[in-house]
């Protein structure tokens, strides 16, 4: 302390006080975070006992991690540190979900055995924002139904309300299933068939399908297969076409084969099952046998 009555206290002084160095104080006093009291007839910086308070307050919001211009902000009452801290918890958060997928990336490519260029895509799609990853999702569903106002709107409301996110801990699995998921949307030739599923959607809702047919009438057509199949009638026999009758009525069956075919085929389940995957949910039922017993039944009725 200064023996000049005043108690202001040199940078020595403060740090012998305070168990800081002499160097940090100085350059937490250069960035304006602890100005000086005073100074000396030297030209020596002099602080005093609000001095003291002030480092000390300083020292605890550098160790909870808050920048000096955080720092500062609070010293100066612009801001509190309850608003401080709520602000470093939402970039911690951040920092640990990023760390969680950059974990879930890891293992899915040692368990994968992944090269260095499968790794660099991996990392980039997965690391995607939330808000990156809504946009991929939005930008695929806006261009299948771009120009089809006509679409079941059962349909247009599932596609839209798909909000495909990796969790708050993924899964290496579920990273790897997003990373195939955002590829797949992103491949034109898959797009191309998708849209083509829309827009026979479209054209059959023109003609005054009932909303919510879209739904109703693939499960309604697996059920009479199920049936069909335990009374063991082959698609061939003349009682499979009084089965396709009930729910056909008087439908082209050519017609309705061409609309089957075209949601039924490999990219389509795969896509199905990836949205499973990343949603961590119990996979549905394919009814694969049930929709080749169809197939088989209507291209037997097309052909005749």
């Amino acid at each position: 302390m200064i023996d000049d009555g005043t108690g202001h206290l040199t940078i020595g002084e403060l740090a012998r006080a305070t168990g800081l160095t002499v160097r940090t104080i100085r350059y937490w006093s250069d960035e304006g975070a602890l100005p000086p009291v005073t100074r000396s007839s030297g030209g020596y910086r002099l602080y005093d006992a609000g001095s003291v308070a002030r480092l000390e307050l300083i020292r605890t919001l550098r160790e909870l991690g808050l920048g000096l211009d955080h720092v500062r902000a609070v010293l100066a009452g612009e801001t509190t540190v309850a608003e401080v801290a709520a602000a470093h918890v939402a970039a911690l958060d951040a920092q640990i979900r990023t760390l969680k997928v950059t974990r879930a990336v890891l293992s899915s490519v040692a368990r994968r055995g992944s090269t260095a260029e499968e790794m660099t895509l991996m990392n980039k799609l997965a690391r995607l924002s939330a808000a990156e990853r809504k946009r991929i999702m939005e930008e695929f569903v806006e261009e299948l139904f771009h120009g089809l106002d006509s679409v079941d709107p059962a349909i247009r409301d599932r596609m839209r309300s798909i909000a495909v996110d990796l969790p708050e801990d993924p899964t290496a699995e579920q990273v790897d299933a997003w990373v195939q998921l955002a590829e797949l949307i992103q491949d034109p030739e898959f797009r191309a068939q998708m849209r083509q599923v829309m827009e026979f959607n479209a054209a059959d809702q023109g003609r005054g399908a009932p909303a919510g047919r879209s739904t109703w009438f693939p499960m309604r057509l697996v059920q009479l297969a199920a049936e069909a199949r335990e009374r063991g009638i082959a698609p061939e026999a003349p009682e499979a076409e009084a089965i396709l009758r009930e729910v056909l009525g008087d439908g082209d069956p050519a017609v309705v084969l061409e609309r089957i075919e075209s949601a039924s085929n490999e990219r389509l389940a795969r896509y199905r099952e990836l949205l499973v995957k990343v949603k961590g949910a119990e996979p549905a039922a394919a009814h694969r046998e049930e929709f080749a017993w169809v197939v088989a039944a209507l291209r037997a009725r097309s052909a005749s």
